[in-house]
């Protein structure tokens, strides 16, 4: 078993640590914004340690499950950061969604360092986490990625190798421009179809018969007709931080757009309303309240 470093113990990052530690690997971690997830870590075995050094000190393999690419690089750069405190051979995996020219600007810098940087972006969610039935979308260096494909193996289910370092944050920053463009599609149909006067319901039976079915829709019908939010544990800021990067992205490479413009509009107007907290699925509740005027 390899010494595993863990920073960003969130809803995800926590589920993650759980399940390593279900699988044998001892891990030493340190707190970010989630005290609580931390505590629980270290009551099942975890070593907690002060600074991003001291975790790369301690591991082999150093991951981090973060919120933004400004997150990322603060924990990385710096004399507490992780790159000053990288063991030789050390791997890193950023398992977050982060902008593709962040991750290989890293790159180049933890290679100097002697280590190597993989970027591994999830799909699922934390209760697939738990269970290891992630869906984890690294690249990178394929001889890294063989080397520590096992212990992604207890972490995802399908477990991709998409091509060059960046690959992975380019492609799971297309796949949550698409996701979040049909949750907000679906969300804003339940609220038309109240406003309209038509039963949500039969909105989602007949969508449902068609092609138009998907998982994503199947997650905001769980909140907007069945009241649960929690089959898309995603919140409304991170889709926001997500939509902004797919449309930073696309500026990088020379195009605008299109059309995830409404989808990122809705999105920061629900962020900047105090919705930022709440889950993706209760946009149902945001766009039947801008309908009501």
């Amino acid at each position: 078993m390899s010494a595993i470093g863990f920073i960003g113990l969130g809803l995800m990052g926590s589920a993650m640590v759980e399940r390593l530690q279900d699988k044998g690997h001892d891990l030493t971690v340190m707190a970010n914004q989630s005290r609580p997830n931390v505590d629980a870590a270290v009551a099942r075995g975890a070593t907690e340690v002060t600074t991003a050094h001291d975790i790369a000190a301690a591991s082999d393999i150093i991951m981090l499950c973060m919120g933004t690419s400004d997150q990322v690089e603060g924990r990385m750069r710096g004399p507490d950061g992780v790159i000053a405190g990288l063991r030789p051979g050390a791997v890193v995996i950023d398992f977050g969604t982060s902008l593709p020219a962040s991750t290989k600007a890293l790159g180049g810098e933890i290679a100097a360092a002697g280590g190597t940087y993989l970027d591994a972006p999830l799909g699922r969610t934390p209760s697939h986490a738990k269970d290891g039935l992630l869906n984890i979308m690294c690249s990178g260096d394929k001889a890294t990625f063989d080397k520590v494909k096992p212990v992604l193996g207890d972490l995802g289910e399908n477990i991709f190798h998409l091509g060059a370092l960046g690959s992975g944050h380019t492609i799971k920053l297309i796949n949550n421009f698409f996701a979040m463009t049909t949750a907000n599609s679906m969300a804003e149909a339940f609220a038309m179809a109240d406003k309209a006067g038509v039963d949500r319901q039969a909105v989602y039976d007949v969508m449902a018969a068609g092609p138009l079915h998907s998982g994503m829709m199947d997650f905001v019908k769980a909140y907007g007709i069945d009241g649960n939010p929690n089959m898309l544990a995603f919140a409304v800021k991170n889709a926001k931080k997500d939509v902004g990067y797919y449309a930073t992205m696309a500026e990088s490479l020379g195009v605008d757009s299109i059309m995830s413009i409404a989808a990122r509009k809705a999105l920061g107007m629900a962020v900047e309303d105090g919705w930022g907290e709440r889950l993706v699925p209760e946009m149902v509740d945001y766009y039947a309240e801008k309908f009501k005027g």
